[in-house]
Parts: C-alpha cells; sequence; structure tokens
C-alpha cells in the first residue's frame, strides 16, 4: 500500500474520528471504504450519462419505462 496525504477542515476531521470511534474502525479503513463507494458513485453516474441517449432513442425516458418493461 502506499500513503496518501490530504488536507481537510478540522470540523470534517473532528467528524471522521467520531465516527471511527463509534464504528470501532481504523479512519484509513473508513477513508479507503468511503473513497471506493465515491470511486463507484462516480463511474455509475458517468455510465448512466453515456447510456442515456441510447436509452432515450428506444423511448425510455424515465426509471419507471424501464421498471415497467422488465417487470
Amino acid at each position: 500500500m502506499s500513503n496518501l496525504t490530504v488536507r481537510i477542515p478540522e470540523s470534517l476531521r473532528k467528524e471522521l474520528q467520531a465516527l471511527c470511534k463509534q464504528q470501532q474502525r481504523p479512519v484509513s479503513e473508513v477513508v479507503r471504504d468511503s473513497l471506493r463507494r465515491y470511486i463507484a458513485t462516480e463511474q455509475f453516474h458517468a455510465l448512466r450519462r453515456e447510456m442515456v441517449p441510447f436509452a432515450e432513442a428506444q423511448g425510455y425516458l424515465t426509471d419507471e419505462d424501464v421498471f415497467e418493461d422488465v417487470s
């Protein structure tokens, strides 16, 4: 593993430390999990933006349109 230095506001650091204490997990583990979730969410949004024009061309304008066809 490698190290990464990140500067965050003191208030955010305190919130993070409180969460870690509550969950009894190390700060580095919580930060790694948070980054994984953030990256996965951003990848999902990017893929969705890429696919929306294709879906709209097929008549899928809302999530309900999709659910209607797959349900």
